[in-house]
């Protein structure tokens, strides 16, 4: 039985480069959410491919990744090469509240579900090759990056690894990117404020974890103490600097390395 009331799905006569589009409703939204996928071509039926759900930052959308860093070619010619194996990328809207919705739980509606619940299940439910067998992994950038470590160590039975590029680590972060008041993102539990209090709270279960940053990044900062914390902890990870800056031509590089860490842990 379907699961959501409506989802629209492209018409594969007029999708190009092997992206297509769902709109879904969900009460996590209070309504619709879009999501962008890249579906490798030739799929069978039989088929049971990795997924990899890609968060965006703040002011973006589900045309983010693909429009911004072309990740879908990337991934493409990476797989043409044999050197990623086919996968399947979903590209979600953050649920489109205000400057950037954090990827949390705020205001009657929950971002933090949208991602971790509803995106998985509508793939299973329109995408061929998307199975709930399918090993998921989930990553982001900036803003995304804060939801990706924070929901897949929050989630961790879902996800095989997970990784973040430039990253906000904890909540107050935002403010040097959104208007709207801190005091909307508030949440009740400390852990679900700040990435490395989460990976406490769920050190136990966390699975494999990668992160980067810009040295010219206004977050470079932040990252490194995290991945200082991380090893006062004795938290396993995998932690990189790399010369530039919080833009789209770091993340269309380094998006890449994410991939292959992914496909190591397949």
């Amino acid at each position: 039985m379907p699961r959501f009331k409506t989802l629209e799905i492209s018409n594969p006569d007029y999708e190009t480069n092997n992206l297509r589009f769902l709109t879904l409703k969900t009460p996590n939204l209070k309504g619709r959410g879009d999501i962008c996928v890249y579906v490798p071509p030739g799929l069978s039926s039989l088929d049971t491919l990795p997924i990899v759900i890609l968060l965006h930052g703040v002011y973006g959308s589900a045309w983010s990744w693909p429009f911004s860093a072309g990740v879908h070619l990337t991934v493409d010619a990476l797989i043409q090469k044999g050197e990623l194996p086919p996968m399947i990328l979903a590209m979600p809207s953050d649920g489109l509240w205000g400057d950037g919705s954090g990827f949390l739980p705020h205001g009657g509606y929950n971002f933090e579900r949208w991602i971790a619940e509803d995106v998985p299940d509508a793939l299973y439910e329109g995408i061929k090759g998307a199975k709930k067998e399918s090993p998921l992994f989930i990553a982001g950038l900036s803003m995304g990056g804060f939801g990706a470590l924070r929901i897949g160590a929050k989630y961790a039975p879902k996800f095989r690894a997970i990784a973040g590029h430039s990253s906000i680590t904890s909540l107050p972060q935002i403010k040097f990117f959104v208007e709207e008041s801190l005091k909307n993102y508030a949440q009740n539990v400390v852990a679900d404020e700040d990435v490395f209090e989460t990976f406490l709270y769920h050190r136990n279960d966390l699975p494999p974890i990668r992160f980067d940053c810009g040295t010219s990044d206004l977050l470079i900062n932040y990252n490194r103490a995290l991945h200082k914390k991380m090893e006062n902890a004795g938290m396993l990870h995998h932690y990189e600097e790399h010369p530039g800056g919080h833009d789209w031509p770091y993340w269309s590089r380094h998006i890449v390395e994410t991939l292959k860490f992914f496909a190591a842990n397949l």
